[in-house]
């Protein structure tokens, strides 16, 4: 069975870089699956004082920003199509234009009619991360988050954070094609992070993996002052795992949406590819 993955194409106001297609071509191809990418163009709203649009040309500039918008798109496109052509990987293209803050909203929507997301995001990237944040809890499926700088080698060697909660175990079911692959697979409770209703969540995981054919070593880490996002991270990166599997945590609280720790965590500074389900 086809996965079909679904690829924002961010270019504004730094965009993607053409790593990404490197990335995409290698996650595709460990996955099987077939790529769509969304070409995310910016649209801007007209001035609204004359006098100041005289004064600094402000048209001149909307105008330019969109044109180097959908020109940086298309060569991402190309990038891409040059790194999925050679592996027989079909690639699809959508475009849309809005302003930047539309744009969680119109991929969530899309990525309904795909299997999975994939999130390519620049360290600190505020725009970035409002946008997977939308996406994370407006698709229903599940988004690979991949900094920019991460390697572009399948991940061999899977680490699942897990607490026993519902959008954890939402995750683990949407990271089985990863988990089915890997070489290793390893869950990671963190004692002293969270209260956990069973002391042996860990063990009761790794036996319901097994009946799926999937082995995985439960392990226990020591909470400290760190947030629990560095905790995490910093584990994935000691053990040289190349995967995180984690549930996205966040609740609307009167106007605004308030996201859980590890969630949080992730967004505002991802450090290694983390796959997010809620």
């Amino acid at each position: 069975m086809k996965l079909r993955m679904l690829v924002p194409l961010h270019t504004y106001p730094d965009g993607n870089p053409d790593s990404i297609a490197r990335l995409v071509a290698m996650y595709a191809r460990h996955l099987q699956a077939d790529v769509c990418a969304l070409a995310c163009n910016i649209d801007l709203p007209n001035p609204s004082s004359i006098l100041g649009s005289l004064a600094i040309n402000v048209p001149t500039m909307i105008r330019e920003a969109k044109a180097g918008s959908r020109a940086r798109s298309a060569a991402l496109i190309d990038a891409m199509r040059a790194e999925l052509d050679p592996l027989g990987i079909p690639l699809r293209t959508m475009e849309a234009e809005r302003y930047p803050a539309e744009f969680g909203d119109v991929i969530a929507r899309q990525a309904r009619y795909h299997d999975i997301v994939l999130f390519g995001m620049g360290q600190r990237d505020g725009i970035s991360r409002l946008t997977a944040e939308a996406v994370i809890f407006g698709s229903g499926r599940p988004t690979l988050l991949v900094p920019d700088s991460a390697p572009a080698s399948p991940p061999d060697h899977v680490v699942i954070a897990w607490d026993g909660g519902s959008a954890a175990a939402r995750a683990v079911s949407d990271a089985h094609p990863f988990l089915r692959r890997a070489g290793t697979v390893t869950i990671v409770t963190v004692a002293g992070e969270k209260p956990l209703t069973d002391d042996h969540a860990g063990e009761r995981l790794a036996e319901y993996l097994a009946d799926h054919d999937i082995k995985a070593q439960p392990s226990r880490l020591q909470g400290d002052d760190r947030p629990i996002a560095n905790i995490l991270q910093a584990h994935v990166r000691d053990v040289g795992a190349g995967l995180l599997v984690m549930g996205g945590f966040g609740h609307s609280r009167m106007r605004d949406f308030v996201l859980g720790g590890a969630t949080r965590g992730v967004l505002e500074d991802l450090r290694v590819p983390v796959l997010v389900s809620h």
